[in-house]
């Protein structure tokens, strides 16, 4: 059985072989890498994930910390909202970021969009229903 370790490291090796695509279940899908360090550990972490970019920004990106529908946040989210920085490889360049995490109607407007399009997030949701709400953080490059 692979760990979620494993499966990261392989599809980050595909983005960076592939110029940011991947396939898979992600095939098609906007995904970038985020380095962040753990706010424990203090090492660096890279975390693959599925962005949905701003129409009116394009130094802005949004992330989802869904964790598959999980019942608790994943580590990223924490070690990202605690450094209010971190850095993402998106296709074949890289830069710094800045990281806010956003709230309300514009919120819930941004994770339904993103729903819409991945259907997948809609699934999340429900299953974090009465749990957690599952943020949405925006990434602005630095």
């Amino acid at each position: 059985m692979s760990t979620p370790d494993d499966w990261n490291t392989k599809i980050i090796e595909e983005f960076r072989a592939n110029e940011g695509r991947v396939g898979g279940p992600f095939e098609g899908a906007p995904m970038i890498l985020v380095h962040h360090n753990g706010r424990k550990s203090g090492r660096e972490v890279v975390t693959p994930m599925m962005y949905m970019a701003d129409e009116q920004d394009p130094d802005t990106i949004y992330v989802f910390a869904s964790k598959a529908g999980a019942p608790t946040n994943p580590a990223w989210y924490y070690n990202l909202t605690t450094a209010g920085a971190g850095s993402v490889e998106r296709g074949t360049g890289g830069y710094p970021v800045t990281v806010d995490e956003v709230t309300g109607e514009r919120r819930d407007t941004l994770y339904a969009e993103q729903a819409r399009r991945y259907p997948g997030f809609g699934d999340y949701a429900r299953k974090t229903e009465g749990i957690r709400t599952i943020p949405v953080l925006a990434l602005h490059r630095a």
